[in-house]
């Protein structure tokens, strides 16, 4: 089971700690805090149901209960993906609107890179090559990110195999064209930046693909692509986000591992940065696709037989039919919960 230590240790240590139980019948076992944040915070959980552990956002109820929050509910239902957190339930107590996701041990990427500084070019392809099969997938599915980071981003335990969480600002095919200026400064499009007003609609699609280069890009040099990370002064996130908007950005020729005390010059390969050019392209019109992506030879360099094909046909899925046999909640179901956590009442 994906937690630290022996699952019976690990659950018995969380009883002691606080006994705290929550959702229908007492079913979650409260643990210790993953994530805190502007929504709200991210708690360890034991589902007794099921035995294994899992991940609850608690949302203040009331006004914070907004449409991005029943739009990330709805999007995430539709999702069901190895690359992908899954989305198990959603349910009310006296004070929040409770969202039950699958429990990634081994924390988030950007954690992982603040460890080991930057990765080597192959370990970069490999978490790549996983971001881009969700991304297709979600993508496949009708379903924008608009806010695909380093921090949702989460390893399991092995650190290994990657999946993204996180569809706050997320938009589905019965939701507007995106327009509006949502995200993490860092990683913004340009064509997102040049629309102050909100008055032109943008490709969210492509406004992914620039986050996956960024996410890329600080994988294999440890820091952002429009950052200066000797810049300490005030006003250095609107410069950064100038430079932006501006969109011309260098992809270095080389990346600097920790040897030691010192660090190392390795080159990055040319592939590699054809790449990088290629996706942070500040024209949308002109920057790659994911089918070339996907068929670019750095892409496709020790990638697993078969991953070309891994949402071959999900398209023509029936996510009604999907989420009556995993036994979801109904959309019906759902909304009715997020209107009456936004609403007030007690606990359900």
């Amino acid at each position: 089971m994906d937690a630290p230590g022996s699952s019976g240790e690990a659950h018995e240590g969380m009883r002691r700690r606080n006994g705290v139980a929550v959702g229908p019948g007492g079913r979650y076992q409260l643990g210790r805090n993953l994530n805190e944040g502007h929504f709200g915070k991210v708690m360890l959980a034991y589902d007794n149901e099921k035995n294994q552990y899992v991940a609850i956002k608690f949302i203040p109820r009331g006004p914070q209960v907004t449409q991005y929050v029943e739009r990330e509910i709805l999007n995430h239902r539709t999702l069901c993906q190895t690359h992908i957190i899954a989305f198990k339930e959603v349910f009310v107590t006296d004070l929040h609107l409770c969202i039950v996701m699958e429990y990634a041990a081994g924390g988030d990427m950007h954690q992982y890179i603040l460890r080991h500084k930057c990765l080597p070019e192959q370990c970069a392809r490999w978490f790549f090559q996983q971001l881009m099969i969700a991304i297709e997938y979600c993508h496949l599915r009708h379903v924008v990110n608009r806010d695909i980071k380093l921090e949702n981003i989460l390893l399991d335990r092995e650190e290994r195999l990657l999946k993204v969480c996180d569809f706050g600002f997320s938009k589905g095919s019965n939701d507007s064209e995106p327009n509006t200026c949502v995200g993490t400064p860092s990683y913004l499009a340009p064509e997102v930046l040049r629309n102050p007003l909100n008055q032109k609609c943008y490709n969210g699609k492509r406004v992914d693909i620039w986050t996956c280069g960024v996410c890329l890009f600080v994988m294999l040099y440890g820091y952002y692509p429009f950052d200066d990370p000797y810049d300490n002064s005030p006003n250095k996130t609107k410069k950064m986000l100038a430079r932006i908007a501006r969109g011309v950005v260098a992809i270095p020729e080389q990346q600097y591992r920790p040897m030691g005390d010192h660090r190392q010059p390795v080159p990055i390969s040319e592939d590699c940065r054809d790449l990088l050019a290629g996706i942070l392209e500040s024209n949308p019109s002109r920057r790659m696709t994911m089918d070339q992506i996907m068929r670019h030879p750095w892409f496709q360099r020790d990638l697993p037989e078969g991953a070309l094909k891994y949402n071959e046909g999900v398209e023509q899925i029936d996510e009604d039919l999907i989420a009556r046999i995993r036994g979801l909640q109904s959309v019906e179901e759902v909304k009715a919960i997020v209107n009456y956590a936004r609403a007030g009442g007690e606990a359900r």
